[in-house]
């Protein structure tokens, strides 16, 4: 390589590296700022109230639940966006991702609208009752997830060669069985990182949430909205020790998909 293009491939690679630094730099300042607003003792203390262990608790709950329901709604609606053809797919496929796009505000309202029509009232009335409920806070959850956990899961779905369903189905197989048998363990850590970032979207949900729940402490108090709350009272301490706590379970979750990720490519 001669040096012009020596000095050329430097500095693209200071410009690269440059900018990720810039960017790492930025976070880590957010995460320094946070930690210089308390100290050990007032983290532990603010741990062991329990409205911090009852918003930790409810938040696990709610976005176990929301995941749960979603991944059970979007493997097959995911299933059918990646390998099947219909007519209207380029349509349903628009409609399915538009709560990805949508504020969860404007979802979580969308959501308090419906409830009151005639339809949502009769809901309300006879079969659970969602507004400013928990019941809302895993119905807001799940309208926000369902279509992240749909467009991952169809990723997971389109790495998969559709021969190997055809050579089942050559086999005996009904196409059921193909999806149970072939489509699904080859997909599996496709879907179980999709599984993972829904959940932590999950637990990080706010916008529907307080828009369809409202924020009651001791009652649709999850963490984002216990750090809302936290602020809204000048409770800088308890703010900031949720945010932590946010933080490390987003962490962890993150960390199970790099680690996944790495364990699939490494075979």
């Amino acid at each position: 390589m001669s040096r012009a293009n020596q000095t050329k491939a430097w500095c693209f690679r200071f410009a690269t590296m440059s900018t990720l630094a810039v960017l790492g730099v930025f976070f880590a300042a957010l995460l320094v700022s946070l930690a210089g607003a308390t100290t050990a003792s007032k983290f532990q203390q603010v741990l062991a109230r329990d409205d911090v262990w009852f918003a930790i608790k409810l938040s696990l709950f709610t976005a176990t639940l929301s995941t749960t329901m979603a991944v059970i709604i979007a493997l097959p609606a995911a299933y059918a966006l990646s390998h099947l053809d219909f007519p209207g797919k380029k349509l349903i496929d628009t409609l399915v991702d538009l709560p990805i796009v949508l504020s969860p505000v404007a979802l979580g309202a969308a959501l308090l609208v419906f409830f009151n029509t005639w339809a949502g009232r009769l809901i309300e009335d006879n079969v659970v009752t969602f507004v400013f409920q928990r019941p809302g806070l895993v119905l807001a959850q799940f309208t926000v997830v369902v279509a992240l956990a749909v467009r991952l899961l169809k990723s997971a779905f389109d790495l998969v060669d559709p021969r190997y369903e055809q050579v089942s189905r050559v086999m005996g197989c009904t196409p059921f069985q193909a999806f149970i048998r072939v489509t699904l363990p080859l997909a599996r850590p496709g879907i179980l990182a999709a599984v993972i970032l829904t959940w932590a979207r999950a637990i990080g949900e706010f916008g529907a949430s307080v828009t369809l729940a409202g924020a009651t402490g001791m009652k649709t108090e999850t963490l984002p909205i216990s750090i809302y709350l936290s602020f809204a009272a000048a409770d800088v301490s308890k703010a900031v020790a949720v945010v932590f706590v946010l933080v490390l379970v987003s962490g962890i979750a993150l960390l199970g998909v790099r680690l996944l990720s790495e364990r699939v490519f490494a075979k």
